[in-house]
């Protein structure tokens, strides 16, 4: 399986340098990338400068990730407990009901 190539941004800008100078299909050869890929990153380039060149993800952080599968887990268990309650609270509103009923 073929790995994924990263470029930096300053690896970005180079390229697209040397594709203003040398031609983009010339420069889509040498480094083994497709057309669209030249033009999009100069679309990007053009947008935001530098910037636009850097990765479009964001990286979450683990520690931040753990906290929030934490958080939805505990908002589920309360969610658990709250529906149980209204149901033990609903049976006991009808076995008040039947056992006034068995008084009279």
């Amino acid at each position: 399986m073929k790995t994924r190539r990263q470029f930096s941004p300053e690896e970005k800008y180079s390229i697209i340098q040397e594709a203003e100078r040398e031609g983009i299909t010339e420069t889509a050869r040498k480094y083994n990338l497709a057309h669209s890929v030249l033009h999009y990153w100069k679309k990007k380039y053009l947008a935001n400068g530098k910037d636009g060149l850097k990765a479009a993800y964001r990286k979450v952080d683990p520690q931040l990730r753990a906290l929030e599968e934490e958080n939805e887990r505990l908002k589920k268990l309360i969610a658990k407990q709250a529906i149980e309650l209204e149901f033990k609270t609903e049976l006991l509103k009808k076995g008040e009901a039947h056992f006034q009923k068995g008084r009279r």
